[in-house]
């Protein structure tokens, strides 16, 4: 089929008189779907209809001189007639006419199925579209010959009719019902999975049918082909290797049978030495036995024989004697008589002293019955291949222990032995342990944490058991850390926590593990965590206004210990804890920690030292404050008639000094004397000129480290006192002073006043 265009025949009447139907037109090609100057039609709006025709009396035909007027009209409504541009004047009516009667004539198997190359089913359906509505409405008179809904139907098949017709200039087809929807089509049905036309999903066949775009659809078939490639492709590289194994099987098979063909060829060299020699052994023992009995028969022969000849003897000597005279043959006789009766005194043996049967030789086989036993048997495993630890693969309690044999052993069982690996000095004997396995790994268990063990093993089958493996040294999870509560420090956006191993064997590294508290109830879902902690503490940030349970998990080479006991934090305000290691013997921490008490004793400056961070001169306490740049407040509620000091000091601080005596230190001291109060701001000894009016029953404290400022508060008035300009270079802690007996209560992890941020 020739290639077709989008531009569709219009049809003016030639000049010359008289002309027919097909002859009196000249087709002018026009682009319908791409010119912006293109002959429109029909109208794009449905408000540009001015008027619509009443519908005719049904049976009425378009045919008739009055559906001529109404059709010219309409086409002069269309400004049809006004194209200047054409080389004669349209004939609308005639060419729908000729379009009616051409469509009515053509076959029933095209009316439906002649349309142009190349059209726009939206734009056809659309037009049609205003025409139909103008049918429908009854009370309109400006078209009376449009008849029925049906003859409007008609006319609208004619004008597709008429649009398809053939012409040799033009080359306007006939299109088959297939080719046509092929072309046509610009949607894709997914339920059916073939391109349809936008007018069957709305009115056809497919219609409620799940559609797509073609580019879609086409996408979505090349993304489909594409993953079936890659899997295509991935099969190949499985069957390539699964090809590759088979080469390495094959390998493996001749291998074996070269050793199995040497295992038989030794073993039958064996049995045959053995067999020659039981041989010779029984030939010989044959030969011996065979002697024996010679020896003694002809033993016996030869006694026989000088037996007869004596009997021989006497018998002649006998006849002698009785051939002589009496006297003679009295004394011969008598004689004789004696002899004979020695003679017949001796007992001749008559008995064979070797039978001529030898006794049936049973040869042992039993070495032989061993060896053939042995041809057909499995060989004795080699010494198994034990595994080093795989990370993870134990708990504090248990040890998963894996290892592996050649690949053409036999094994019936496994004997798995283990025994703790002794750290003393000298070694000391630990007691063996061991166990029966079928598989190639077993989970050990009620072992010590933390603690390393000496694994072997050996393989056996019914030929015999192999040489033990080289060892192995597997090591269990450690215990879970202790949280030390009473040592956390936080802030509004970190906190500092500390712990102990638990474990005498050192670790490899710790997991830190939070889980924000609700305010109903605790929650066991891990929120963050922090890995490969290497000591026994660790700042993490935090979010202010929070609170947190936080666990503690130890790791080695064996996986991580169970969780600890968890410990809480809350990020409300500054929270840190009195450090009694730094506190001067007179006086006593209580056991929350947050309570400073000295007693009416007295101290003297000669007693020993106990440690070099304690307070010697002055009555005092440091705390410990969690080491983050930023803002810090506390509060410590004091008695109107003690003497205190209160502020900060930096950690290398004289210990056998006083508070604001030196530069490293900062305090706000009250002193009562005689019914006076005296307050002095200290640093470097030095205090400015201040008149407090109000005694403070609560002092509150501010610490800006970004700002180099420490302020002091009479937190009941939420009155300003003091603030120290004070650029420091390192971290400082709360100190607190008692200079006569009484107390002091501390009071942190409390939010920040509204009168202390605003200052």
């Amino acid at each position: 089929m020739e290639e077709r265009t989008g531009r569709v025949p219009v049809y003016s009447r030639d000049p010359a008189p008289g002309p027919t139907a097909s002859q009196g037109f000249n087709y002018y090609p026009m682009d319908l779907y791409d010119s912006e100057d293109r002959l429109r039609i029909f109208p794009e709006e449905k408000n540009q209809m001015r008027e619509v025709a009443k519908e005719p009396r049904r049976g009425e035909s378009l045919t008739t001189h009055d559906g001529q007027n109404e059709v010219e009209e309409l086409a002069r409504y269309y400004g049809l007639e006004d194209d200047k541009e054409l080389e004669g004047e349209i004939e609308v009516g005639s060419v729908l006419r000729s379009g009616i009667s051409e469509y009515q004539s053509a076959p029933s198997s095209l009316r439906s199925y002649s349309v142009p190359k190349k059209r726009d089913p939206g734009r056809e359906e659309k037009d049609w579209q205003y025409l139909g509505e103008a049918a429908d409405d009854e009370d309109d008179d400006r078209f009376p010959a449009w008849g029925s809904r049906g003859q409007y139907q008609e006319l609208r098949e004619a004008y597709r009719y008429g649009r398809g017709r053939s012409s040799e200039e033009y080359e306007c087809y006939v299109i088959p019902e297939e080719e046509d929807e092929e072309e046509a089509a610009d949607i894709f049905c997914v339920t059916c999975k073939i391109p349809i036309r936008a007018f069957d999903n709305l009115f056809g066949e497919h219609k409620e049918h799940e559609v797509t775009q073609l580019n879609t659809a086409a996408e979505n078939a090349r993304e489909e082909i594409h993953k079936n490639m890659f899997k295509l492709e991935e099969q190949i590289i499985q069957m390539e290797n699964f090809a590759s194994h088979l080469e390495e099987v094959f390998i493996t098979i001749e291998e074996n049978f070269g050793r199995q063909e040497q295992n038989f060829e030794l073993h039958y060299n064996e049995i045959l030495e053995i067999l020659a020699q039981k041989y010779e052994e029984k030939i010989q023992a044959l030969g011996e036995k065979k002697r024996e009995k010679i020896e003694a028969l002809y033993g016996q022969l030869v006694s026989c024989g000088e037996n007869l000849d004596t009997c021989k003897e006497l018998m002649e000597t006998i006849e002698e004697i009785c051939h002589e005279e009496k006297v003679e043959f009295i004394k011969d006789a008598v004689t004789m008589a004696d002899r004979l009766g020695e003679f017949l005194k001796t007992k001749t043996d008559v008995e064979l002293s070797a039978h001529p049967d030898f006794e049936d030789q049973t040869i042992d086989f039993s070495d032989i019955e061993q060896l053939m036993d042995s041809i057909n048997a499995i060989p004795a495993p080699c010494a198994p291949v034990i595994n080093t630890q795989t990370p993870n693969s134990a708990t504090g309690t248990s040890v998963k222990v894996c290892w592996s044999l050649f690949s053409d052993d036999t094994v019936e069982s496994y004997q798995l032995f283990y025994k703790p690996v002794s750290d003393g000095a000298p070694r000391e004997e630990q007691k063996e342990f061991s166990v029966n396995v079928k598989e190639s790994h077993y989970s050990v268990a009620n072992l010590v944490p933390n603690t390393q063990y000496e694994f072997w093993v050996t393989a056996s089958n019914s030929t015999g058991i192999s040489p033990p493996s080289e060892r192995a040294v597997y090591v269990t999870a450690p215990s879970p850390p202790v949280i030390k509560s009473k040592e956390i420090q936080s802030c509004e956006h970190a906190a500092l926590v500390r712990w102990e191993s638990g474990n005498m064997n050192p670790v490899d590294s710790y997991t830190i593990e939070l889980s924000k508290v609700d305010n109903e109830e605790p929650g066991n879902v891990v929120t963050e965590s922090i890995v490969g902690i290497p000591t026994c503490e660790s700042l993490i940030q935090l979010q202010p206004g929070e609170s947190y349970l936080v666990y503690v998990r130890a790791i080695n080479v064996g996986g991580p210990s169970e969780r600890s006991e968890p410990a809480t934090i809350h990020t409300i305000g500054t929270y840190f804890h009195l450090n009694k290691d730094t506190s001067h013997p007179l006086l006593s921490i209580s056991e929350d920690g947050f309570t400073i008490v000295r007693g009416k004793g007295e101290y003297s400056a000669s007693e020993p030292r106990d440690s070099d961070t304690r307070f010697t001169r002055c009555v005092a306490v440091m705390g410990s404050l969690i080491p983050i740049k930023g803002r810090h407040y506390w509060e410590v509620e004091v008695d109107e008639q003690m003497d205190y000091k209160v502020g900060l000091a930096s950690e290398d601080m004289n210990r056998q000094g006083d508070l604001g005596a030196d530069s490293s230190s900062w305090c706000m001291s009250h002193m009562f004397i005689s019914s006076r109060h005296k307050y002095e701001f200290l640093h470097n000894g030095v205090t400015p000129e201040i008149q407090i009016t109000v005694p403070p029953k609560k002092i509150g404290i501010l610490l800006d480290y970004d700002s180099h400022r420490l302020s002091f508060f009479n937190v009941d008035i939420a009155q300003h006192l003091y603030t120290f300009s004070c650029p420091l270079q390192h971290f400082v802690q709360p100190c607190f002073s008692l200079e006569k007996p009484g107390l002091l209560r501390v009071r942190n992890g409390i939010s920040m006043p509204k009168f202390a941020t605003l200052f």
